[in-house]
């Protein structure tokens, strides 16, 4: 294969991301118009891309944003609407329970209820849910949305109910069929199925110190506020719980994928491992002796915190409520508790329970294929455009489909649940719509940047060489050769990186993985696993993610502090995951097809 000369343009608009982003801490609001110009520049000039094709997609990536806002706004909304009930603070209490040691939230939380909620409803939808919740129980902002990210990177390998295998391997496959079914396997369906469950022995065996890569990066950046007293002593006091909760996630993950296939590895996991952790917990076994917290409030820099406060204190102000002389660990008066006795007034179960409801509405609006396929392509239930401005792009916004929805909907159960006065359940819908105007610029110019990027190849008369994204990937193989399995996870991480979407990124790259396989001699479905090692860790980096996660917790404009730590556990993924797609294809797995 031949480098295209169009390679170093292409790459253009994710070095003005990567430089004003990560280099120059710009906020994603300033930074990505920026980008999607270059973008639109280099594809009008280098691609002969028409202006009205660059609007049609640019337009195409706004309705997708729409769809990623709904689900900012109504994860705001079920924070807000609990908050100002009172069951923010019994939460914190029901996890007090267990443990006040925030090592052992960010496992439980940062982890099982991430990784649970994105075999559920994928979408962003986990850090989005998860970093309020953190938030609500006193993490800092900044350490909230970096705990979520992480936490549950390894399940968006099959995100939600395996939409990046079943859409994102099946779709793009179905153009190399004859070489599937030459291959020994009856229809791409089936090989894609066997694809994933190679991704779930690549992920389940580098997901299993993802518990410990989590609560390292809380404690080593958020557990002092100078930077020379940084260190990862306590860590190490948590290291088997962190191993031990790796491991019952990791042995059901990949038994799932073998045995029932893509749809429920995460949920099952999740569940799974989520409960044995809990009664071994429970059980006093694998709690740390002592326990560890953050610094003093008043001690934290100003870039750790938002417009929404940490802990029970965030409550108190939104709900304009007193607090009963106490300290910290006592409940507010209209908080969930009894203001004669500062008994907690909402029992546990029913402080969970809009959470619960959602969990239940996910499921059945995903699992029940009539109900599925109702709210995906029934009457009304989407709304599209077809030929924008002329040409064969179209868009639409699902919002029948989306976890917005359902977090809404959620909401407003809360409130006869809990008993709210109108002014309360007002006031968090005036919340939520205000903290999601800043980041809506950021989210529409990079999904259109994504969207322009992607369809540059698509008008008539595009050169051969393809999309800007194929032109990088393909120019990366090119240069690489035998060596290329080890970085064949990097290609996955750049399609995760800029598309924000595991199954985008395994819809754009996975035949071009085949392809190279087949050309190399080597093992087509290992390569097509090893692209989700890539793509699932790139979404911890991916920009309108990051984007969501800060939304939701009032952190505006810090997308480039978060990503530059998160490129932590992105090189340990990519490393490791090499080594192991090298391993697996020279040496373990040679002569799997």
């Amino acid at each position: 294969m031949t480098l295209p000369a169009s390679a170093p343009l292409a790459l253009v608009p994710l070095l003005v991301v990567a430089v004003l982003l990560v280099g120059l801490l710009w906020s994603a609001s300033r930074a990505m118009p920026v980008a999607w110009l270059a973008a639109a520049a280099v594809a009008f000039l280098a691609w002969d891309m028409p202006v009205e094709w660059i609007l049609a997609a640019s337009a195409n990536g706004a309705m997708a944003a729409i769809e990623i806002l709904w689900i900012v706004f109504g994860a705001l909304v079920l924070l807000y609407t609990l908050m100002n009930s009172g069951a923010v603070d019994r939460i914190n209490a029901g996890f007090a329970s267990i443990s006040d040691d925030r090592r052992v939230q960010v496992v439980l939380l940062g982890f099982f209820l991430a990784t649970f909620i994105e075999g559920v409803a994928g979408f962003g939808t986990p850090a989005a849910v998860v970093a309020p919740l953190l938030l609500a129980l006193g993490f800092p902002a900044f350490a909230a949305v970096v705990a979520a990210l992480v936490g549950h990177a390894v399940a968006t390998v099959f995100g939600a109910v395996g939409t990046p295998i079943i859409v994102g391997f099946e779709q793009p496959l179905d153009a190399v069929s004859e070489a599937i079914v030459g291959g020994g396997f009856d229809s791409v369906g089936a090989y894609s199925a066997s694809a994933g469950g190679w991704a779930a022995v690549f992920n389940g065996l580098l997901g299993t110190l993802m518990p410990l890569f989590a609560v390292g990066m809380v404690v080593y950046f958020f557990g002092a506020t100078d930077p020379e007293n940084r260190s990862l002593a306590p860590v190490w006091e948590v290291a088997p719980l962190c191993l031990f909760a790796g491991v019952t996630f990791a042995v059901p993950y990949v038994a799932a994928a073998w045995l029932v296939g893509p749809e429920l590895p995460s949920l099952i996991a999740a569940m799974v491992g989520g409960a044995v952790v809990v009664v071994t917990l429970n059980a006093g076994y694998l709690l740390p002796a002592e326990e560890w917290t953050f610094p003093p409030r008043e001690e934290w820099p100003s870039h750790w915190v938002g417009s929404i406060e940490p802990g029970s204190d965030a409550a108190e102000a939104d709900i304009g409520a007193e607090t009963v002389a106490g300290g910290d660990e006592t409940p507010t008066v209209g908080g969930g508790a009894r203001a004669d006795t500062g008994e907690p007034s909402i029992s546990l179960l029913r402080a969970w329970s809009p959470y619960l409801a959602l969990v239940v509405l996910l499921i059945g609006t995903r699992v029940i294929d009539p109900i599925a396929s109702f709210l995906q392509s029934g009457p009304g239930m989407t709304i599209a455009v077809e030929e924008l401005f002329g040409t064969t792009i179209g868009g639409a916004i699902g919002w029948a489909y989306v976890p917005g929805t359902w977090l809404l909907v959620s909401a407003l159960l809360a409130v006869p649940l809990f008993r709210m006065e109108a002014g309360d359940v007002t006031d968090a819908w005036r919340e939520a719509a205000g903290k999601i105007v800043s980041p809506a610029i950021a989210l529409v110019f990079v999904i259109a940047m994504v969207e322009v990027m992607l369809q540059t190849a698509a008008h008539p008369g595009a050169a051969a060489d393809g999309s800007m994204i194929v032109v990088l990937a393909d120019a990366t193989a090119s240069t690489l050769g035998a060596t290329y399995p080890f970085f064949a996870p990097v290609v996955g991480t750049l399609g995760a990186f800029i598309a924000g979407s595991i199954t985008v990124s395994n819809v754009t790259f996975a035949a071009f993985q085949f392809e190279i396989a087949q050309e190399l001699g080597l093992s087509t479905q290992l390569l097509v696993g090893a692209q989700t090692i890539g793509a699932s860790i790139g979404n911890t980096i991916a920009i309108h993610n990051v984007i969501a996660a800060l939304a939701t917790v009032g952190l505006v404009g810090k997308a480039g502090r978060v990503i530059r730590l998160n490129l932590i556990p992105v090189a340990y993924y990519l490393a490791v995951g090499g080594a192991l797609t090298v391993a697996f294809v020279y040496a373990v797995f040679p002569t799997v097809f």
